[in-house]
């Protein structure tokens, strides 16, 4: 039985070209056992009609805030008191800032400032709304007060243009307003030790100076939040990365290859480890005490080079103490899926999260990711999503996969 048989979730359908896709969303609600109320903003009611959104919702679409019969019983309130869920899709650039700001010019607006109950937005915006700094202050505003959010996604627009912008799939947010109305004693890694690696090593050269690279840390602590969302006691180790520490999670703080495996081997046995960190492959052979200087004719030092160690191999074939499943992520610049293939058998490891993560992509460091999941059995694509969606899709999918391996 769906987490949604018998709950409320209200739809907001604000103004834009996705709105069509909002018809869609309420069909899969429905379809997974909720009741849809819905309210359609003047905006929307450019894209889709009410008839068409209170048909697939079966009750009546509201749409104003000055309406007789539904404000004698205070309708804004009303509704927000109903419902088990608010969701927004899409949410313009305009209903977001409208929405940071406290605005309540309407109904879609009065009625979010008079609910107490958890609210999502799928926001559906041109790229360059999307990206512009107003509309991001005013994300961060949102998510600052316990909005969550679900996209967008990268897609072509119907502007012509390309990039972050396209609304979420109506199943996605279906499915992330089952997650959002999930008991709170559904935590399937509850009892669980999920051990993470993320963020880039550095190598020191000499006391002022290291080798390293471009990894930001992003996807392995939106990875140690999901585990600790779905309940696991989770222990991040974390090369240096200037992301704050997430609440209710242990984070080992490291610098090199050598000390990640020390801290890595001292946490273990786990039930999941999850090596998304980019390890540097090599060290400098005897790094230099001293800040090295140019000499008389400006001739560069000779660096000689030694491996660093495999934390993924290391533990992938440990014959005790080896963790239920261990994922290894592969950044690669070319020939994603066959590298990926390859790290899979040398390693040891039961799945690997491939990635490009050539120049173009611009994923090295960013804010979004799009993978591969890599196992014995074959391969499955991922779209385009943020690093946060990748995390909670990755630890579900985790999470189910352990219950079958432990499973009576």
């Amino acid at each position: 039985m769906s987490t949604l048989s018998g709950r409320t979730v209200l739809v907001i359908i604000g103004g834009g070209v996705a709105a069509y896709k909002a018809l869609e969303l309420v069909r899969e609600l429905k379809r997974r056992g909720a009741g849809v109320n819905a309210i359609l903003t003047a905006a929307g009611a450019q894209f889709v009609t009410p008839l068409a959104v209170s048909a697939l919702a079966g009750s009546p679409v509201h749409r104003e805030l000055f309406d007789l019969d539904q404000e004698a019983r205070m309708g804004h309130i009303e509704f927000s008191r109903a419902a088990d869920l608010v969701v927004v899709a899409p949410a313009t650039a305009n209903l977001m800032a409208k929405m940071a700001s406290g605005l309540a010019d309407d109904l879609a607006t009065t009625t979010l400032l008079a609910t107490d109950k958890p609210v999502l937005i799928a926001p559906a915006m041109n790229v360059r709304m999307w990206l512009h700094e107003a509309t991001q202050g005013n994300l961060a505003t949102l998510k600052g007060r316990g909005i969550a959010v679900i996209g967008p996604d990268d897609g072509d627009m119907a502007c012509g243009e390309y990039g972050p912008g396209r609304l979420a799939e109506p199943r996605a947010i279906a499915d992330a307003v089952e997650a959002a109305l999930a008991p709170a004693g559904d935590l399937p890694l509850k009892g669980r030790k999920v051990l993470i690696t993320a963020g880039p090593t550095h190598e020191p050269i000499d006391p002022v100076r290291y080798i390293a690279n471009r990894s930001s840390g992003r996807q392995g602590y939106a990875l140690a939040e999901a585990a600790r969302d779905l309940g696991a006691r989770t222990v991040l180790v974390s090369g240096p990365v200037s992301l704050a520490v997430p609440p209710g999670i242990e984070v080992l703080p490291v610098e090199t290859a050598a000390e990640m495996l020390q801290a890595v081997s001292a946490e273990l046995p786990a039930d999941i480890a999850i090596f998304a960190a980019a390890v540097a492959d090599w060290r400098v052979a005897g790094s230099h005490g001293h800040k090295l200087k140019k000499d008389a004719t400006g001739t560069p030092p000779e660096l000689r080079l030694a491996a660093n160690p495999d934390i993924l191999k290391t533990v992938g074939h440990l014959k005790e103490g080896r963790p239920g499943l261990v994922v290894g992520f592969a950044a690669e610049t070319d020939a994603v899926i066959g590298h990926a293939r390859a790290k899979l058998a040398a390693k040891g490891a039961d799945l690997m999260v491939a990635n490009d993560v050539s120049a173009a992509t611009g994923i090295m460091g960013g804010m979004r990711n799009r993978v591969h999941l890599v196992t014995a059995d074959g391969v499955e694509d991922w779209p385009d999503l943020d690093k946060r969606e990748v995390a909670a899709r990755l630890m579900r999918h985790l999470a189910a996969l352990i219950a079958q391996e432990t499973a009576p």
